[in-house]
């Protein structure tokens, strides 16, 4: 069965090792007959969440008007949504930390998103695999919240230069994770 895929990607280098992932990964889910809409974060304005708690009250899902409403209708209408972006300090990067943020705007306003699926695709530079923990368990622990079940976790340590992740197997996870939806 075809599903709408939503994309969202947090690395700022077109020609990093996550965009390379993510790549691997809509050829595949496209290859499978999936529907996918991708948004580059680093590329797109979108500001962090400002708690005012006037979401969809406008009719769009923030009351501030920035990209965050062209990405929040996709998910809505997506089957799934899959998160890929670099390890940065540890933690989520900032460009992607604002829609992932935003997300609160579906609870705020009541929209029921619950049964999605949810999936990540993470790098990082450390070869220590827990150095990503910074992304899963906030990324994990969203998707528990809006009731989205995780389909799959592609977690590659040691890239850090454009090109590293063709020293790896992280491509070929990437798209055998097509096959989870």
């Amino acid at each position: 069965m075809s599903k709408k895929i939503v994309v969202i990607t947090g690395s700022p280098r077109k020609d990093g090792n996550s965009f390379a992932m993510t790549d691997a990964f809509i050829q595949a889910a496209e290859a499978k007959g999936h529907q996918v809409t991708r948004f580059d974060a680093a590329m797109r304005r979108v500001g962090g969440c400002r708690a005012c708690e006037t979401c969809f009250k406008t009719g769009k899902a923030c009351s501030f008007d920035d990209d965050f409403n062209a990405v929040a209708p996709a998910i809505l209408e997506a089957d799934a949504v899959v998160f890929t972006m670099p390890v940065y300090w540890y933690s989520i990067p900032a460009q992607i930390k604002g829609v992932i943020d935003r997300l609160y705007s579906f609870c705020v306003a009541g929209k029921d998103v619950a049964g999605k699926e949810c999936a990540m695709i993470v790098c990082c530079e450390e070869e220590d695999p827990s150095v990503m923990d910074g992304v899963r368990i906030p990324l994990e622990r969203s998707a528990a919240l809006l009731n989205w079940k995780m389909a799959g976790e592609v977690l590659v340590p040691g890239v850090l230069k454009p090109g590293d992740i063709a020293k790896t197997d992280g491509c070929q996870q990437a798209a055998a994770l097509a096959e989870s939806f």
